[in-house]
C-alpha cells in the first residue's frame, strides 16, 4: 500500500495531561457517584481507589508500547503488530467503540448540570456540542489541544478548591455523625464492591485515550508515561477524596438517586459564596470536564478509523487528511456514531458498555507487551519499559476478566457481540484484501518454537526508530568524528572491503579479523544488512564490544552487493553502492545499536547525501557530510580572519558554549582528535560540533 502522510508532532506533555485527564474527568466524579453508591455504599471510595490501582498495568504497558511504536491508532496498532491483523480489527472496532460511548456519554451528563441555569432538553444539547467539537478537530489537533487545556485548567483549578473546602467542612461536622455517614461500609458485600469497580472503572478509561495520538507528540518518550502518570495521580486523589465528601455531607438515600452529586455536595459548604457563586464554579467545572471528555474523545478516536484505513482494514477513504493536516473522514464517522449512541441509548447503560469493551481491551494490551517482548524483535525498542514484567501483565490480563463478569449479563452479551463482529468484518472485508500481508510479532514469538514469523514487522519497527530520531544516550556526531575512514578509487569484492574494514574495526578492539569479517558477511547473506540510495549498512553486535566504532568506506567506482529481495534469506541480486558504514556495537543496550543505524539512514534519506559523498574531497568531508549542518561547524584558522585571535591557543583556551566542543583537527594531510592541550596553528581546520542552540552560538561569535 501506499505509504500514508504522517501527521504532524504538535503535542507536548502539557497536552498529554490535558487530554489524559479531561478523559477521565466527566462522568466519573459528575455523574456516576450516585449510581455508584447505590451498588456498594460507602464502600464506593474504596471502589474508586481500586479501580485506579486495576489501571496501573494498563498505563504501563500502554506507556511501553507507544513508546516502542508511536503511530496513530493506539490499542489498535499495537494488537494489529503484536496479534495480527485479526486481534487488530476486533480491538480496533472494539476501542473505537468504547471511546465513542464514553465520550457520548461526557456530553448527555453536560446536560445534567446545564439545566442549573439553561432549560434545553439533554440529548438535543449533546448531539450539538457533538457537531462543535468535530467541526474544532477537523480545523486542527493544535487548536483542538489548545482548547482543552484551558478546559483541564479550568477544571483541576474548580476541583482542587471544591476538595479543600470539603475537607474544611467535614473536619467540622461531629465525629460520630460522620462516622454513622459511612457505616455499615459494605452494605451491599464484596460482590456489589467488586461490581462497582467495574461500573467506575469506566471513569479511568481515558487515561490511556492519547496513546492513540503518540504520533503526534513530541518526544513521546518522555512525554507519554510521565503525562499518563501524572495525570492518574490527580484522577485518584481528586476522584477518592471528592467521593469521601460526597458520601460524608449528604444523606445515603439523597446520594443514591442524584445525578449532579457534586453540586448538592457543594451547596452543603459552598454557602458562604456571595451570590450562589459555588454551585456557578461547580457548573461551570462540570461542563469544562465534559467539554474536554467530548473533545478530547473525538480527537482520539478518529484515529482508529485512520489508523485502520491506512493498513487496508477498512476503506482507504478514512486515511485521507483534510487541508489542516487532520483526518476530516474519520471525524466525521466518528461524530456521526457519538450522535447515533446519544440519541438511542441511556446513561448507565453507555457507562456499563464502556467499561466492558475496555476492560477487554485493557485485557489484551497486557498480552500484547508479553508478545512483544518474548518475540525478541530487535526493533522492538521501548523509550519506557514496564516495571514488574511480567507479573503487572498477568495481573493485568486476569482483573479485567473478573471485573467484565461483574457488569452484568447485557454488557457482556454485547462484548461478545461487538467481538463477532470485528470477526465476522475480518474475514468478509480484510481477509481477502491482497493488501492486507502483515503478521504479528505472535508469529516471531511462534518462530522460537518453529513455526513462521514476518520479517516485515521488524523492518516497520526500524522505520518507527528513523522517525524518532537518536537519543542523547548515543551521541552520534562523536561516533561520526572517531569513525575510521576507508577511501578506495577501486573497491574490489564485497567481501575484500568487509575484510579491511574488519581490520579497522580489530585494530581498535583487539578482536580477531576473521571473527569480526564473518560476522558481518553473515548478516548480508541473511538480508539483515540494510541498503538504500547506494549506501549499505553491515552491523554486528557482539558481547565483548566496550562502546560503538564506526568505519566509514567510500568506493568511488560502484562495488557490487549481493541482497536477498525475495524474503528466503539467500541473496538473489547485487546493489551498486558507493558508501558502506560498518557498525560494531555492544550487545545491550540493543536500542543503542538500532537509534544508530536509524540515525545513519535519516542522513542517507536526504536527497543531496550521495552527490556531497561523492564530492568530499578529504577525511574530514566525508565525516561532516554525515553530521547534520546544524549540528556541526567548520572553521578553518587564517591569520587574516575572524579567527585569527585563536591562533597559538591551546584548545581549553578557547571560549566556547556549554556542550559544544572542537571535534577533530585537520593540520595538513592529518586528522587528530585534539585534547585540552592541542595548541592551535595557522590554517587549522576544526571540525566543532554539538547541539544547534551551542552551534549558532558559535557561529555568531566567531562570524563564520
Amino acid at each position: 500500500m501506499p505509504e500514508a502522510p504522517a501527521l504532524k508532532k504538535t503535542l507536548t506533555l502539557f497536552d498529554v495531561y490535558a487530554i489524559s485527564t479531561g478523559a477521565m474527568f466527566s462522568s466519573g466524579f459528575f455523574l456516576l457517584p450516585g449510581l455508584a453508591t447505590a451498588k456498594a455504599g460507602p464502600a464506593t471510595v474504596l471502589a474508586y481507589f481500586l479501580a485506579g490501582v486495576f489501571i496501573l498495568p494498563a498505563m504501563f504497558s500502554v506507556a511501553e508500547l507507544s513508546t516502542a511504536m508511536p503511530k496513530a491508532g493506539g490499542a489498535y496498532y499495537f494488537l494489529d503488530r503484536s496479534l495480527g491483523p485479526l486481534a487488530g480489527t476486533v480491538g480496533g472496532l472494539g476501542t473505537w467503540l468504547a471511546l465513542v460511548l464514553k465520550s457520548a456519554f461526557a456530553l448527555v451528563g453536560m446536560g445534567a448540570y446545564l439545566v442549573f441555569y439553561v432549560d434545553v432538553p439533554i440529548k438535543p444539547l449533546a448531539v450539538a456540542l457533538t457537531v462543535a467539537f468535530a467541526a474544532l478537530n477537523i480545523v486542527g489537533a493544535k487548536e483542538t489541544s489548545g482548547l482543552q487545556r484551558v478546559f483541564v485548567t479550568v477544571l483541576v483549578a474548580v476541583l482542587s478548591f471544591f476538595v479543600v473546602q470539603g475537607l474544611f467542612a467535614v473536619a467540622g461536622l461531629d465525629g460520630a455523625e460522620v462516622g454513622r455517614q459511612f457505616t455499615p461500609f459494605l452494605p451491599f458485600g464484596a460482590e456489589g464492591l467488586v461490581a462497582t469497580v467495574g461500573l467506575v472503572f469506566v471513569s479511568y478509561a481515558g487515561l490511556t485515550k492519547v496513546a492513540s495520538v503518540a504520533e503526534e507528540i513530541q518526544n513521546p518518550d518522555r512525554n507519554i508515561p510521565l503525562g499518563m502518570a501524572l495525570s492518574l495521580v490527580t484522577a485518584t486523589a481528586i476522584y477518592c477524596i471528592g467521593v469521601f465528601i460526597m458520601i460524608a455531607v449528604l444523606e445515603p438515600s439523597e446520594l443514591r438517586s442524584d445525578l449532579t452529586p457534586v453540586a448538592t455536595a457543594a451547596a452543603t459548604f459552598f454557602d458562604w459564596l456571595p451570590g450562589g457563586a459555588g454551585l456557578v464554579l461547580i457548573v461551570v467545572a462540570a461542563v469544562a470536564a465534559f467539554a474536554s471528555t467530548g473533545n478530547a474523545g473525538i480527537l482520539s478516536a478518529s484515529r482508529y478509523p485512520l489508523a485502520m484505513a491506512r493498513d487496508g482494514l477498512v476503506t482507504r477513504r478514512l486515511a485521507v487528511l483534510g487541508k489542516s493536516g487532520t483526518p476530516v473522514p474519520a471525524i466525521l464517522l466518528t461524530a456521526g456514531l457519538m450522535v447515533a449512541v446519544i440519541l438511542l441509548l441511556d446513561v448507565e447503560g453507555i457507562a456499563k458498555l464502556a467499561s466492558a469493551f475496555q476492560l477487554l481491551i485493557f485485557g489484551l494490551l497486557n498480552v500484547a507487551v508479553i508478545v512483544m517482548r518474548e518475540s525478541r524483535i530487535p526493533s522492538y525498542v521501548p523509550g519506557y519499559r514496564s516495571p514488574l514484567y511480567p507479573w503487572l501483565q498477568i495481573v493485568g490480563v486476569v482483573t479485567p476478566l473478573v471485573l467484565i463478569a461483574e457488569l452484568g449479563g447485557l454488557a457482556i452479551g454485547l462484548s461478545l457481540v461487538a467481538g463477532v463482529a470485528g470477526v465476522v468484518w475480518y474475514v468478509v472485508y480484510v481477509q481477502p484484501n491482497p493488501d492486507v500481508v502483515r503478521e504479528g510479532a505472535i508469529y516471531h514469538l511462534f518462530a522460537r518454537l518453529g513455526q513462521r514469523r514476518y520479517e516485515g514487522l521488524d523492518a516497520e519497527l526500524r522505520t518507527i526508530l528513523k522517525d524518532k530520531g537518536l537519543s542523547d544516550e548515543t551521541p552520534f556526531e562523536h561516533l561520526v568524528t572517531r569513525a575510521a575512514v576507508i577511501d578506495l578509487d577501486a573497491a574490489g569484492s564485497f567481501d575484500d572491503v568487509i575484510r579491511l574494514s574488519a581490520e579497522r574495526l580489530a585494530a581498535r578492539t583487539g578482536l580477531p579479523v576473521g571473527r569480526l569479517a564473518e560476522g558481518l558477511l553473515a548478516g548480508s547473506r541473511t538480508g539483515s544488512t540494510p541498503v538504500s540510495h547506494g549506501v549499505a549498512l553491515p552491523h554486528l553486535r557482539l558481547v565483548e564490544v566496550d562502546h560503538p566504532e564506526l568505519v566509514l568506506v567510500r568506493t568511488r567506482t560502484p562495488l557490487a552487493i549481493p541482497i536477498d529481495t525475495t524474503g528466503d534469506a539467500q541473496p538473489n541480486v547485487d546493489a551498486r553502492v558507493h558508501a558502506l558504514f560498518v557498525l560494531l556495537s555492544p550487545l545491550n543496550p540493543p536500542g543503542r545499536h538500532l537509534r544508530t543505524l536509524a540515525a545513519l539512514a535519516r542522513r542517507i534519506d536526504e536527497d543531496p547525501f550521495l552527490d556531497d559523498w561523492l564530492r568530499a574531497e578529504t577525511e574530514q568531508g566525508l565525516k561532516e557530510v554525515l553530521i547534520h549542518n546544524d549540528r556541526f561547524l567548520a572553521l578553518t584558522l587564517d591569520r587574516d580572519g575572524p579567527l585569527s585571535g585563536l591562533i597559538g591557543k591551546p584548545l581549553r583556551d578557547v571560549p566556547l558554549p556549554r556542550g559544544v566542543l572542537v571535534a577533530l583537527v585537520h593540520r595538513g594531510d592529518e586528522i587528530a582528535v585534539p585534547g585540552g592541550g592541542t595548541v592551535l596553528e595557522a590554517g587549522d581546520r576544526l571540525t566543532v560540533i554539538g547541539d544547534s542552540a551551542g552551534i549558532g552560538a558559535v557561529s555568531e561569535q566567531f562570524g563564520a
